[in-house]
């Protein structure tokens, strides 16, 4: 493999623009930009989630896979291109296949939980709040004329939100752990 960066300053973005791969140059705060720098925040989120981890634990190939499948969406958005798609349907249906596996150990779910219960479960949480954060930015960017956008980044998010919230539940499991149940500060009388 040949490398890909012989020097990590370019001073090219020094005047607020940064380069797409497609060789267009966009302001720092476009939507695309925005969207992109979530995506990444996201990733680098499931990579201490990993460390948080048992090197052998279960969700370890899972989650390594869903830090490829990110570094894929934020190719197709730096790309920009409608006949450049990474992210399929089948990519969908892999974390649908996970979630449901993850999901049936759990007992249902009759109270709200907090995010918590132990480092690993709150760091769960944590990255899918920032997941959901992604899917605003894409949908948003979606909306935009002229914006190339692959509707399935949009479902893969989604979907990701939910496997990660099963992810912290089950985390939060482990161990002799349990959920933290929200309480509700009861409603004072007028």
């Amino acid at each position: 493999m040949s490398d890909r960066l012989d020097r990590i300053y370019t001073r090219s973005g020094d005047k607020g623009t940064t380069g797409l791969a497609n060789g267009k140059r966009i302001p720092k705060s476009h939507p695309r930009i925005e969207t992109l720098g979530d995506v990444d925040e996201l990733n680098s989120l499931i990579g201490l989630l990993i460390a948080e981890l048992d090197i052998s634990h279960s969700l370890n190939t899972t989650l390594a896979q869903i830090q490829n499948d990110l570094f894929d969406l934020g190719g197709e958005l730096a790309i920009a291109d409608d006949n450049y798609t990474v992210i399929t349907l089948e990519t969908v249906t892999r974390l649908e296949t996970c979630l449901d596996q993850l999901n049936t150990s759990l007992p249902a779910l009759k109270e709200f939980i907090l995010p918590g219960g132990s480092r690993a479960a709150a760091t769960a949480h944590l990255a899918r709040s920032v997941c959901r954060r992604a899917e605003r930015r894409i949908v948003e960017l979606s909306s935009l004329n002229q914006e190339s956008i692959n509707p399935m980044g949009v479902s893969y998010l989604n979907r990701l939100s939910d496997l990660l919230f099963v992810v912290a539940r089950t985390l939060a499991r482990e161990n002799g752990g349990s959920e933290i149940h929200w309480k509700p500060t009861p409603q004072e009388n007028p």
